[in-house]
Parts: C-alpha cells; sequence; structure tokens
C-alpha cells in the first residue's frame, strides 16, 4: 500500500479574496476618510467576511503543516501584531491626558477568547462528540500565566500609591512590562521545546498523510498576513460606521472597541472551532489560549514603551465590574481545564459569563 502523503492545492478563491479585498479596503480608504457611505457598507462587510473565511483556510493550511503548537503560536503571534499596530495608531493619534485603550482592547479580547472563543469551542465539541480530552498540564500551565500577567497588568494599578488613579508609575510600568514579556518567551520556550508534548494534538498525527505540500505552505504563509492585514484595514474602514450606529442606538461608546476586538479576533476564532468541529479540541485550546496571552504579553510592552517615550499616562486598572468579570473568567476556566476533559456544561459557563461581559459593555 502506498504511504505517499496527498497534496491538496490551494483553492483560487483563498488566494484571489485577499488581494482583491486588500484592494478595496485601500481604495475606501483613499477616498472616504470619514464613515463609509451607506451603500458601500454591505460591500464592505462581504468583504470583511470572505477575508476572514481565507485567513483562516491559510491558517489550516500552515496548522497542519507545521503541527502543534507550532501552527497555533504563529497564528496568535499574527493577530496580535497586528492588533497592537492598531492600538498603537491610536495611541499617537490621541490627545494629552490618560488613555485607556490598551485597557480596553487587552480586556475585551481577554474576554472574547477567554469565553466567547473557548466557550463555544466546548459547547460545540460536546454536542458532537459528547467528552473531548486534551492535556491538562498545557492548558493549565497557560491559564497560570495569562492569570499572573492579567492581575499585575489590570487589577493591580488600581491599588498602588505611587500615582494617583488606574496608573502605574513609571518603574513599575517598566518591571510589568519586562515580566509580561519575559513571562510569555519563557511559556514559549516550554510550549515549543521543554515540554511541546503537554500541547501537541495527537489528531494532527492521523491527518498526515493530508499535509499540504511546501507550494501550499509558502503560499499560506504569504496569503495569511495579506489577508490578516485586509481584516485590520476593513475593520478599521467600517469603524466610523460602526460608531455612528452605536452612537445613534444611544450605546457605550466603548462597545465599539468590543466591535472591532471581535472582528480582529474573528479569523482565530472560526479557526478554533472548526479545530473542536473535528475533535481537535487540543489544537482548539493551543489556539484560544495562546492567543489571550500573546495579546496581553505582548500589547502591555509595546504601549508601556510608547507611554514612557510620549509621556501619556496609560490607565490599566480595570473598573471594579470588569475585575470581578476577569478574576470569574480565570477561576472558572481552570476548573473547566483542570481535569483534561471537557463537557457542554463547561462551554455553557463560560458563554454565560460572555452574555455578562456584553451586557456590562452595552448597560454599565
Amino acid at each position: 500500500m502506498s504511504t505517499a502523503r496527498k497534496h491538496f492545492p490551494t483553492p483560487l478563491w483563498s488566494a484571489l479574496v485577499p488581494v482583491f479585498s486588500l484592494a478595496g479596503a485601500t481604495s475606501l480608504m483613499a477616498f472616504w476618510s470619514g464613515p463609509v457611505p451607506g451603500p458601500l457598507v454591505p460591500l464592505a462587510a462581504i468583504l470583511l467576511i470572505a477575508t476572514v473565511l481565507a485567513a483562516v483556510h491559510h491558517a489550516e493550511t500552515i496548522a497542519q503543516r507545521l503541527g502543534d503548537p507550532y501552527g497555533a503560536i504563529l497564528l496568535a503571534l499574527a493577530v496580535t501584531i497586528i492588533e497592537v499596530a492598531l492600538i498603537v495608531s491610536v495611541l499617537l493619534k490621541a490627545s494629552g491626558g490618560t488613555n485607556e485603550i490598551a485597557r480596553d482592547t487587552v480586556f475585551a479580547a481577554i474576554m472574547i477568547v477567554l469565553n466567547g472563543i473557548v466557550g463555544l469551542c466546548l459547547l460545540v465539541g460536546g454536542l458532537r462528540f459528547r467528552e473531548q480530552e486534551f492535556i491538562a498540564r498545557g492548558a493549565v500551565g497557560a491559564l497560570a500565566v495569562l492569570a499572573t500577567i492579567s492581575v499585575l497588568a489590570l487589577v493591580l494599578p488600581n491599588y498602588t500609591v505611587a500615582v494617583p488613579g488606574p496608573v502605574y508609575a513609571t518603574p513599575q510600568l517598566v518591571f510589568v512590562a519586562i515580566v509580561s514579556f519575559a513571562l510569555y518567551g519563557l511559556f514559549l520556550f516550554v510550549q515549543m521545546v521543554r515540554h511541546r508534548g503537554d500541547f501537541s494534538d495527537p489528531r494532527l498525527e492521523e491527518l498526515a498523510d493530508h499535509t499540504p505540500g511546501r507550494r501550499e505552505m509558502g503560499t499560506a504563509l504569504i496569503l495569511l498576513p495579506v489577508a490578516l492585514v485586509t481584516v485590520v484595514l476593513l475593520a478599521e474602514t467600517l469603524a466610523p460606521s460602526v460608531e455612528n450606529a452605536v452612537s445613534r442606538a444611544g450605546l457605550p461608546a466603548a462597545l465599539v472597541g468590543v466591535v472591532i476586538a471581535m472582528t480582529v479576533l474573528l479569523p482565530e476564532g472560526l479557526d478554533a472551532l472548526r479545530a473542536a468541529r473535528a475533535n481537535r479540541i487540543q489544537s482548539s485550546l493551543n489556539m484560544a489560549l495562546g492567543s489571550a496571552m500573546a495579546s496581553i504579553c505582548l500589547t502591555i510592552p509595546s504601549v508601556a514603551v510608547l507611554s514612557i517615550i510620549l509621556g501619556q499616562p496609560l490607565a490599566l486598572g480595570l473598573e471594579p465590574e470588569h475585575i470581578v468579570l476577569l478574576l470569574l473568567s480565570l477561576f472558572v476556566a481552570t476548573l473547566s481545564l483542570a481535569m483534561g476533559r471537557t463537557t457542554i456544561l463547561q462551554g455553557g459557563l463560560h458563554l454565560v459569563i460572555f452574555g455578562a461581559f456584553l451586557t456590562l459593555a452595552t448597560m454599565p
């Protein structure tokens, strides 16, 4: 019996959509600096959805070729770098005064990933396969890093006295930035080298004969960044229209950040959901938890450096109700993932917390 691997060519649509959408996004940004005209909003939304689907396809190609955890790490880093670039661009345009954009974006990303994406993956996987098993050591280690940095960056600033308000003094901010970056580097070393087996998905080995070829891999490596950048550009283009809609509806302005964060995380969320539906819950959790960690561990050092250079105070401490939601999310996630086996119950719990987050985002 032949053991040759089956290679599948890159679908034409997945190659054309990112390029076409990028051209469309740059055209929209060139001709309209404010809200996109009403008739063009549906077109931009269609391009956005199509580009997200293309990004998911290329991410899956890379994940199958590299195997876990490298594919999940690559996608998490790509999404987070773009997220950081958006935050930095907002900070550079901001006027003087304390800025909350980094805090709000990081908190929204953590809640979306930890409760929305993880909850949906656990629920869908549980409904489809009744129970799904994974290696608990890797998940618990990721949650430990995420909990440590989340409390240091988003909770502790409310209780320091060196500087009034939810703001760190410069030496404190430097310390948190250094340990955030260092802990993320340590986690990557554990995940990729020292204890790689704690994060490996055995299901990917069963799909080894369907591994994409080098040509497909090279195409995906080129088109995935193009697709992710296009998603961000389209999201930024649609943001003024979303702001106007939110304002007309009388909803809090912070809801705009939640919508944009959901859009940026959509490719990774869909890829994690696809893995859960394929009974690859290990890969799904690797992508979700890796994304949450990358979001906070890379964003905090980046905005800390920019804040110090610009001399602009950076509000990091969360509001009391958000602190409660953050600690509840970390506590429930630890209980859900500590046993190495998931059911629909854990998925339902996380989705309830996600619903509470969305409720407070619309009605503080």
